[in-house]
Order: structure tokens, then C-alpha cells, then sequence
């Protein structure tokens, strides 16, 4: 089905979008948006002290280096999330790196944080914001670089908030990626503290911070990571990265090294949405993602208790016009249940 590389297809989308910038393409930028676009004031959301035109998001890894960031908006999407961003430019594990699974609607990745690095993705945004207004939110996921050790993660995760706390609207800390050898060791609470801690210290309350973890941990170690998220006052939980595990699955590469995304991970990525709303009595902003196709899918996630959601393989399997397909639906479902806004869905599940 698929006879090209998917890496080589997807730098091929994002570098055609980055060639496309400025006064020249705002018609086929319209024309984008009203083929993909969608509006509809219930889906509309204050979250952080930004505005959410609708809840679903393009997940982090999808355009690292922010090339096509201005984009993302005419597509539908309601935030984008740039990134992972290391302090460095690094070039990430050696190739092949990515895997589709079309029998199972999957994707396994184990492309290392390839990236162009902190001052590149400034230089980036510097220049295109003098270009284009912003339209919707933007978030920067941030990590750690390959050969930094774990006790100094910290300073990795510094670095870049330091140089980029300008340009993203909220910033996620990136300690789940299975795809970085030993990276998920960071999400133990001796060293997450200093990370949260160097951060919030910098960041003196002007930015929301999140943390974005593993599918794979106990559900205790989630319940550990929390009682930090509390401690140290972030803004949020993004729940959750590629999974290591390996359901039955059917496609050729299934036992490929690497993060595995999609359809597999779609009921473990909504149950720790369910564990972290149970544990924060529904008072921390959660950031659902992990095969999202449908808008069941995504309703399944938003009642779980997700105000917000992100999707990246079933924009890879179905397109630009998934984002529209599950805004129209999510809206029906509204209308149907008599709810004014897509807020008052969130943990619906729990009441």
C-alpha cells in the first residue's frame, strides 16, 4: 500500500508547506481553510489564559522544527505543539526510524529527537511571526539531548524554556519518549524534581508547564508523578506518549524497535486520562492523545476527562480531513446531549 518511506513522504509535506510562506500563498492558505476548516463557537475554549477555537491539536513530532507551523490553523487544527526540541541540533537515530502498520492503523517510530535545535526553531518563529499573525495556540515540547546524563536533565530542559519561553503559548516537558535511551528513567520523582524545579524558578508563573508521560508506567508511578505536578504547580498533563508494549498485531514490522502509536494505544492512553482526572478531582487541564480516528474516539477521551486532544496517526491514515469529520461530529454529539460547549463534556464519564 505505502511504496515510498514514510519519513522521506512526510519531510517531502513538511517542506513543501515551509516553501509555501508569506503575502503570495494566502489564497491557497483560504482555500485550505474552507476545504478543512471548521468553526463552531461550542467547540471555543479559555484554557491557560489562551484560546482554543476546538480541542484537537497536531501532537508533537509531526513538525519538530516549527517549518510549518503557520499551517496548522488553515488545516482545522486548534493548537499545534512543535517540537521535541533539544538544546542541540542532533540527528536522531539512524534510518529506517519509521514504520507504518496499516493492518492495525499504527505507526512505531524510533527517530531519537531528530531536530534542529533550540536557536534554529527561535531563528524560526522570530522570522515567520514578522511574516504572519498567530492564529491559533502554540506549544513547544522540549527534551533532553542524547549524550546529556540524567542528573543533568535539568539543565537540557532550561536551556531550552530559557531560549524559547518568548515564542510557545504553554511548554511540555518530554521524559516519555521510549525512542531516547534512558529518557523515561526521568519520569522517577528524584529526578523530575529538579527539572520541575529549575523550570518553575525561571519561569515565575508566566507560562503553563506540562509533563507528558508514558503510557507503560503502574498506575501508582502516575499517582507519584501527580503529587509533583501538584507540588511544583504545573498547568497540566499530556497523557500519553508511544507505548513499548506490543498487543497482537497483525502488520509487517510490528516487532520493530521504537515507539508504537495509533489505534493500539487507544483504550491504555484513555484510561490514564481516567486515573489522572479521578486523582485531580477534575482540576488539572489534561491533554488527551493516543488513537484518535473518530470523534467516539475522541468523545471517549474528552468524557474520560481530556479538555484537550491531539492526533497525529489518524491524521497520518485519514488525512487533512479528519479534523473537520470529528469537529462536525463532536458538535452533533453536543446538540444532541443539549450541552452548550465541549467544556461542559469534560469528565462527563465521572458524574
Amino acid at each position: 500500500m505505502f511504496t515510498y518511506d514514510p519519513e522521506w513522504v512526510h519531510h517531502l509535506l513538511i517542506q513543501k508547506l515551509d516553501q509555501t510562506k508569506g503575502k503570495e500563498f494566502q489564497g491557497l492558505k483560504q482555500l485550505i481553510h474552507q476545504q478543512f476548516g471548521y468553526n463552531h463557537l461550542a467547540l471555543h475554549q479559555q484554557i491557560w489564559g489562551c484560546h482554543f477555537p476546538n480541542p484537537v491539536g497536531l501532537a508533537a513530532g509531526f513538525d519538530k522544527d516549527g517549518l510549518a507551523w503557520n499551517w496548522w490553523a488553515d488545516f482545522g487544527f486548534g493548537f499545534a505543539e512543535l517540537g521535541t526540541v533539544t538544546p542541540q541540533a542532533q540527528p536522531g537515530n539512524p534510518p529506517p526510524r519509521l514504520f507504518r502498520l496499516p493492518q492495525d492503523q499504527g505507526v512505531i517510530n524510533r527517530m531519537g529527537f531528530n531536530n534542529q535545535g533550540v536557536a534554529h526553531l527561535q531563528q524560526q518563529l522570530t522570522h515567520d511571526l514578522g511574516l504572519e499573525k498567530r492564529k491559533i495556540p502554540i506549544g513547544i515540547n522540549l527534551g533532553k539531548g542524547k549524550n546529556t546524563t540524567l542528573d543533568q536533565a535539568w539543565r537540557d530542559y532550561l536551556y531550552g524554556f530559557q531560549g524559547l519561553k518568548n515564542y510557545g503559548d504553554y511548554f511540555v516537558i518530554n521524559v516519555s519518549s521510549p525512542n531516547t535511551a534512558n529518557l523515561r528513567d526521568l519520569q522517577a520523582q528524584a529526578l523530575l524534581k529538579p527539572i520541575f524545579e529549575a523550570l518553575q524558578q525561571e519561569n515565575l508563573g508566566q507560562k503553563p508547564l506540562l509533563v507528558k508521560i508514558s503510557p507503560d508506567l503502574e498506575n501508582q508511578a502516575i499517582i507519584n508523578i501527580l503529587e509533583l505536578v501538584t507540588t511544583y504547580d504545573l498547568a497540566g498533563v499530556i497523557a500519553t506518549n508511544t507505548t513499548i508494549a506490543r498487543p497482537e498485531l497483525k502488520s509487517a514490522y510490528a516487532q520493530e524497535i521504537g515507539g508504537l502509536s495509533g489505534r493500539p494505544l487507544t483504550r491504555r492512553a484513555t484510561e490514564v486520562i481516567h486515573l489522572i482526572y479521578q486523582q485531580t478531582q477534575g482540576q488539572l487541564p489534561i491533554i488527551g492523545v493516543g488513537g484518535i480516528f473518530t470523534a467516539e474516539d475522541a468523545w471517549e477521551k474528552i468524557t474520560a476527562g481530556a479538555c484537550l486532544l491531539q492526533i497525529y496517526t489518524g491524521w497520518v491514515y485519514q488525512g487533512p480531513g479528519i479534523v473537520k469529520k470529528i469537529l462536525l461530529d463532536l458538535t452533533e454529539k453536543l446538540t444532541a446531549l443539549n450541552l452548550s460547549t465541549i467544556s461542559q463534556a469534560v469528565g462527563l464519564a465521572h458524574r
